[in-house]
């Protein structure tokens, strides 16, 4: 049968997650998944990229499935639209691609961006894409912590208490910590790139590099914690919602013109 990868765009704060739900709660493969039931009757299974959690947004996510029919690629993301709506999520673009290509397995890294907003009035236009904090955060100090994480090491102290990964040890790739202008205060947005991260090692770093910002942590209070490999180390982990999966790499980009 013909294979079809899709970059996927969605708002987590409806869906339960990615992953299809046993529960029957929603889910963003779900809403695919039933759109595709749509044009082909019948049973559809996709597989994607990154499994985001509740309320984890994706502008990046990529996922595969098959289908019987041979479909031109942008009649099948304008039909699988058509079927989404009113749901947040969107086909942004389908290409066809080789058997081999798996969105999962052929991915070589995945990027992920948190945004935090720091004012102190409520967010408006943001609010649930967002993690605000009131008080002024040390960008310069974040990134001196930053940089004790950037390596080949023994994530455990980042990494969620139900994490199903086989090894808490991961390469981290990259950690850039850029401000940006926004009305009443700042956005601060950190971008992390790894070929696969942990069960809420995101998350918790962030909220740890917050801590730092604040003043509440030294930078060289990050390595301890690392080093410490025990969860109870780890600073608080932060909201779900200013989390974004916004790419993945593959070893031939099927989206290239």
């Amino acid at each position: 049968m013909p294979r079809y990868a899709m970059i996927i765009d969605y708002d987590g704060g409806p869906f339960a997650g990615w992953q299809r739900q046993a529960q029957g709660q929603p889910s963003v493969q779900g809403a695919v998944e039933a759109a595709l039931a749509r044009l082909e009757p019948g049973p559809h299974t996709i597989a994607a990229a990154g499994r985001t959690d509740a309320g984890v947004h994706g502008t990046g996510q990529v996922a595969h499935c098959d289908l019987p029919r041979d479909w031109d690629p942008f009649r099948l993301s304008e039909a699988l639209n058509f079927h989404l709506k009113p749901l947040p999520v969107a086909i942004v673009r389908a290409v066809r691609v080789a058997d081999a290509f798996h969105a999962r397995f052929s991915a070589l890294e995945r990027r992920y961006t948190f945004r935090l907003v720091q004012r102190r009035a409520p967010v408006t236009h943001d609010k649930g894409l967002v993690w605000q904090v009131l008080n002024p955060l040390d960008a310069e100090a974040m990134r001196a912590g930053a940089a004790h994480l950037v390596g080949h090491h023994d994530f455990t102290t980042f990494r969620s208490s139900i994490c199903q990964a086989a090894s808490p040890v991961k390469t981290l790739d990259e950690i850039r910590i850029e401000t940006l202008p926004y009305p009443g205060g700042q956005e601060i947005r950190f971008h992390l790139r790894a070929r696969s991260f942990l069960h809420n090692q995101v998350r918790s770093i962030v909220g740890t590099l917050e801590r730092v910002g604040a003043g509440s942590w030294q930078p060289e209070d990050v390595k301890t914690a690392l080093e410490a490999r025990s969860r109870a180390a780890c600073g608080p982990v932060c909201p779900p919602q200013g989390l974004y999966l916004t790419g993945v790499g593959y070893p031939q980009d099927p989206f290239a013109d």
